[in-house]
């Protein structure tokens, strides 16, 4: 667990100079470190993130080449060949920590709250089945204080909850390297405003 603080820490750090706009050069993309990387990766963090262009994990924490392993699909939500991805970097590279990352204002999130209060109306098919597996995290709130009642930054905070438990419910990989002590597995959620990433469990 060690090696997951450390890896927290380093994000921090850099989500922490990213904010204060001071760039480490780590992060510059050099010939010498491509031809470096041709030699193998070791990310040293699994980003889970959203596809919205204003949330790049390696611009948010200030990492350069080989540092993290990002996958990006709308909404951050978890589907099979997301697991996969994410225990290919455990299992192959020993990466000790996965960040689940959503953001404020995210078009998902918000467009699960319009389906919940108009069911179908506006959204193709393909975007539904992102819709569906954001809902179940999104609901519980709903059906509490209201749909109405439910803000885009609650609706981000449960989903990434629900993201992170989905990810050790569906993977006995992942949920062995945790409970060894090899894998931490966080939610965050990064602010587009103020370029703060929040972490929700350190």
């Amino acid at each position: 667990m060690k090696r997951a603080q450390q890896a927290l820490a380093a994000l921090k750090a850099g989500n922490q100079r990213f904010i204060d706009e001071h760039q480490s050069p780590s992060g510059a993309i050099s010939g010498e470190k491509r031809m470096e990387l041709t030699q193998g990766q070791k990310p040293f963090a699994v980003i889970l993130g959203c596809s919205d262009s204003r949330a790049p994990a390696e611009l948010v924490f200030d990492q350069g080449l080989g540092d993290l392993f990002v996958i990006r699909v709308a909404g951050n939500i978890v589907a099979p060949s997301l697991i996969g991805s994410i225990e290919f970097s455990v299992a192959e590279f020993d990466t000790p920590l996965v960040v689940v990352m959503g953001h404020t204002e995210c078009g998902a999130v918000t467009a699960t709250l319009n389906d919940i209060k108009e069911p179908g109306v506006g959204v193709s098919h393909h975007i539904q089945s992102i819709v569906r597996r954001i809902k179940p995290a999104v609901t519980p709130l709903t059906d509490l204080v209201g749909v109405d009642n439910v803000t885009v930054s609650q609706a981000v905070k449960a989903n990434v909850q629900k993201s992170v438990d989905q990810l050790l419910a569906s993977s006995d990989l992942l949920e062995d390297a945790l409970g060894s002590g090899k894998l931490n597995i966080v939610g965050a959620c990064y602010n587009i405003s103020t370029g703060v990433v929040e972490f929700y469990d350190d």
